[in-house]
């Protein structure tokens, strides 16, 4: 053996001093990383032809060998980690030759770019990115990321560490509506750090707060981290899972863990979601704190009043606190006991399949040992008495279609357990309510009538649900008994909505808060999956920024809002009416919904065309479109690069070798351990791109193969990376705010200011690692 060492190891260390050496070169990460591969490939395979690589296999022929299996241990759980002392065998790293190597690595490759770049399951998820890209490129350069960082750096500056709490907002704000960190590093330093300089904040916490606020991007979703990882996690814990049941003697995943091995990047966008939230309350609040100690340094800053109205405690408390939540309250109240529901009387023309019991049962003894190993007996015997019960009652229910009279009967059960206020009823009225009670806090000195007549309007709207509306009542004669009560809730909105703008907050803060719930709430709420909620967020961005532009040269923006409505109408239309026209039995109101629908489809495609003309005019679309090629061109030419270098090390038995020995640590807790502390380290030196497409794949089935959940084992990566982002001395965060710094902020500086934050990062870490909890919630809550 070379140097008394392994061949594979060797062939490892060749891969990793190779692929350093192309990345600190200089050429572009992608094309370096696909360098690497083949020039590793080669050295490798010289020194395999040489002779000078020698695996030590364990050799199977022998007597020891035999002697383990008969005793019951799998063959795929022997390895020289686990039995060091079992006779071993010589054999060249490439058992068939560098040339089959090379020839399957060839055919591999092109499958995987197939599956994973052009016509594979993942595609459609990996063109959220391209879409979150444009997004918030789009925003960024509109300015309304300025508007953002001027209005709360009024709204929070008088407070000590003000302009400090002022940037973790906008950076939740902008992580939350774009995704990207450099973006979002690069603009608050240029916007932000001159002006809490001159206002003689400490250089250390400026800079700090800027660089991890920034980073906020990679967790908040939507995340291009977290779609990246998701569509590799999703394939790993599924192929890992399904390892871990046939190594239990089981025959699949599902038999041995009781449900589907499955994790879909919607879901991570739930799990993720707390933690940012956690994360950007750490940095406020290590503001505050540091403000609080050291005045001098983070001291209270009057940037000018916004021209909100003077408002008392009382009438704040009122219209900004009790009210809203009296609303909110009364309407989850309702719905709980059957107030507020659907009113369908739709019913399924086949009757529900049987309950199963709650874990398979007709298992091998191995399986039966290894399932109550992992549930625990007393589920093993609950799910024995379930299935005996079943089989007694003459076994599973089997779905059979129902006659006429049943389903006669289901319809008329489902329309008296109906409820009499419909739920979409409920919703537009909260939401209404809701913009009212904000409008009158927000200026009590205006007429208050209007606002007390939408008011009214919404109360006669909830009272013709109640008396007038049935679930058999057709959509055409919803919209006849709602038109009038509706039209004054609405007129009473309208004029809230023009009270509401006048404040500068709401005015700047609002519409992307809107953009952002439409995006993320379609795929929190499960109603869409994220590349339709990303192609929602890139058309909004686009009609959001041309809107500003064309209020900045003194223009009508009518057609945007115009747009707005019209999307709105096509929702509505589309919820409450049958628009299959198709059918042979199609009716006027069917059609009518249709045309409706449609029109206001073309009017919403003429308000984007527009809108993206708007920009084109005033010199954002060009660029915007030039960088997110830029971008996304980036990520698919890593992600095939780096499937380039996973084969290379696939074929000389890397990758299996590395399992291996993470495997033999009987503990998943310290394997874990040992991967988030390698993650951690090459995060000085390596993006996440090439973290994501380089390491987690090798790492992934041995992680995503414990007892771990596999969302919170996801978002710990994430969060890890996060802070390798940060941590000096190689932290790509850095690098990005130094070079827009002034140069009166030293390195220095920036190191010792981003210190603190990465403890927060590691606090962080702890509080999910012992609280996984906060990552599991919500994605529990919403399934």
């Amino acid at each position: 053996m070379l140097f008394g060492l392994d061949g594979v190891e060797i062939g490892l260390i060749i891969v990793f001093l190779t692929l350093f050496s192309a990345i600190l070169s200089g050429f572009p990460v992608a094309f370096a990383i696909a360098g690497a591969g083949i020039i590793s490939f080669a050295i490798i395979a010289a020194l395999d032809s040489a002779g000078l690589l020698i695996h030590q296999a364990i050799d199977t022929s022998s007597a020891a060998y035999a002697a383990l299996v008969s005793e019951g241990t799998n063959p795929k759980a022997i390895s020289i980690f686990r039995f060091p002392d079992l006779p071993r065998t010589g054999e060249p790293v490439f058992p068939m030759g560098w040339e089959t190597a090379l020839d399957r690595n060839i055919s591999f490759v092109v499958n995987r770019i197939n599956e994973r770049v052009l016509a594979g399951q993942s595609i459609e998820t990996l063109l959220a990115v391209l879409m979150f890209v444009l997004m918030g490129i789009v925003l960024e350069r509109s300015k309304i990321a300025n508007d953002l960082l001027t209005t709360m750096a009024r709204v929070f500056g008088p407070l000590p560490g003000g302009l400090a709490v002022s940037i973790v907002v906008v950076g939740a704000f902008l992580a939350a509506s774009t995704g990207i960190v450099g973006a979002t590093v690069v603009t608050m330093g240029l916007l932000a750090l001159p002006t809490m300089l001159r206002n003689n904040y400490s250089p250390e916490l400026a800079t700090g707060v800027i660089a991890a606020s920034g980073t906020l991007g990679q967790i908040i979703p939507p995340s291009i981290v977290i779609v990246l990882l998701g569509t590799l996690a999703g394939d790993l814990y599924s192929a890992a899972q399904e390892n871990r049941a046939q190594l239990a003697g089981c025959t699949d995943a599902l038999t041995y863990l009781g449900e589907p091995a499955v994790v879909s990047v919607g879901t991570l966008f739930q799990a993720a979601l707390l933690p940012g939230i956690l994360l950007a309350g750490l940095y406020a609040a290590y503001a505050f704190g540091f403000a609080i100690l050291n005045p001098s340094k983070a001291p209270a800053v009057e940037l000018g009043s916004t021209n909100a109205e003077p408002v008392t405690r009382n009438e704040a408390l009122s219209w900004f606190l009790l009210v809203p939540v009296a609303l909110i309250a009364g309407t989850i109240f309702m719905g709980q006991v059957n107030l507020v529901g659907s009113q369908s009387y739709q019913v399924d023309s086949f009757s529900d399949i049987g309950e199963a019991a709650s874990l398979r049962t007709n298992v091998g003894p191995e399986c039966q040992a290894s399932m109550i190993e992992l549930h625990g007996q007393e589920a093993w015997d609950a799910a024995v008495a379930e299935k005996a019960a079943i089989d007694a009652a003459g076994g599973q229910a089997q779905s059979v279609r129902l006659t006429e009279e049943e389903m006669t009967n289901a319809i008329a059960a489902k329309i008296a357990a109906a409820a009499p206020i419909g739920t979409g009823i409920a919703i537009l009225s909260l939401m209404v309510g809701l913009v009212l009670s904000f409008a009158r806090g927000v200026s009590p000195s205006s007429d208050p009538r209007p606002i007390v007549i939408g008011a009214g309007g919404l109360l006669l709207l909830l009272l013709v649900d109640v008396l007038l509306i049935r679930p058999t009542t057709s959509a055409m004669g919803t919209v006849l008994f709602m038109a009038i009560p509706a039209a004054i809730a609405l007129w009473g909105g309208s004029y809230a909505v023009k009270l509401l703008s006048k404040n500068e907050l709401i005015r700047v803060v609002f519409p992307p808060l809107v953009l952002i719930v439409a995006v993320l709430g379609s795929i929190l709420g499960g109603i869409t999956n994220p590349t339709p909620a990303a192609a929602l967020g890139a058309a909004g961005a686009i009609m959001l920024a041309a809107y500003r532009k064309l209020k900045e040269e003194d223009k009508s923006a009518k057609v945007i809002i115009n747009t707005t409505f019209a999307v709105a109408i096509m929702i509505l239309v589309g919820i409450n009416f049958d628009l299959r026209i198709n059918l042979e039995t199609a009716t006027a109101e069917s059609w009518i919904g249709f045309l409706v629908a449609y029109g206001a489809y073309l009017y919403a495609l003429f308000g984007l065309i527009y809108s993206c003309w708007v920009l084109y005019r005033t010199g954002v679309l060009s660029p915007a479109v030039r960088e997110t090629a830029k971008v996304t061109s980036m990520v698919f030419t890593i992600l095939i690069a780096s499937q380039l270098l996973n084969l290379v090390v696939i074929s000389f038995g890397g990758e299996h070798y590395i399992q291996q020995f993470l495997q033999s640590f009987d503990n998943e807790l310290k394997v874990f351990l040992i991967v988030m502390l390698v993650l951690f380290v090459l995060g000085f030196v390596l993006d996440f791109l090439e973290i994501i497409y380089i390491v987690v794949p090798i790492v992934g089935p041995v992680i995503y193969g414990g007892s771990f959940d596999p969302k919170w084992v996801t978002i710990m990566i994430a969060v890890n990376l996060q802070t390798s982002f940060l941590t000096p001395p190689f932290g790509f965060a850095l690098f990005y705010l130094r070079g827009v710094a002034p140069k009166e902020v030293t390195t220095g500086h920036i190191y010792r200011g981003i210190i603190p934050f990465v403890a927060i990062q590691v606090f962080g870490l702890a509080i999910l690692w012992f609280f996984p909890g906060i990552v599991t919630i919500i994605p529990d809550l919403i399934p």
